[in-house]
């Protein structure tokens, strides 16, 4: 499976990006904005094991995807849409904190809600921010999502609960 945006492409992860994707789940600056504290080696390849794993099944309870440069096979970042029911998705991201600012997320972001919306047929897509996370609100309100609530005490990270912001976007809202 590959998606492309203008700025993005997003494959599938292969166990050789190991070193890649542990600069971003590894990365403090990164992970201080996730559901997940960082990553030592180990920890990073399990997981990876796991992300190619899923992806070779034939119902994935997930795409989680590598994003690279069309002009790089590096990965950059990751995006992930994670079907959650029938008609719904739950959207999620991270860029590499030496990509920051360039468009990287919002492009992934979009690449991956046309796939949310378009072959999965999804009715309803969410996103749950932590509400310092003023670039990744930045990214879901560009792209059209509504701000619906903080969540409390939503996930435990860093060493302490944190809450999140919820932000969604319906089939007939989206414009790509």
């Amino acid at each position: 499976m590959e998606l492309s945006g203008q700025l993005t492409v997003l494959r599938e992860f292969r166990t050789s990006d190991l070193d890649d994707y542990l600069a971003i789940a590894g990365d403090d600056r990164v992970t201080t904005w996730m559901a997940f504290d960082s990553y030592d080696r180990t920890k990073a390849e399990q997981n990876l094991a796991g992300i190619v794993q899923r992806s070779a099944l034939a119902e994935r309870p997930d795409y989680m995807l590598a994003v690279t440069r069309p002009d790089d096979d590096r990965v950059i970042g990751f995006g992930r849409i994670a079907p959650s029911g029938a008609w719904t998705a739950k959207l999620g991201y991270a860029i590499g904190a030496d990509h920051w600012g360039r468009g990287y997320a919002t492009d992934a972001a979009r690449a991956l809600l046309r796939f949310a919306f378009g072959p999965l047929a999804r009715h309803r897509v969410t996103a749950a921010i932590g509400p310092e996370n003023e670039a990744s609100i930045a990214v879901v309100k560009r792209i059209g999502f509504t701000y619906e609530g903080q969540l409390r005490d939503h996930v435990f990270t860093n060493g302490a609960w944190r809450d999140s912001r919820l932000y969604s976007l319906l089939d007939h809202e989206y414009a790509d």
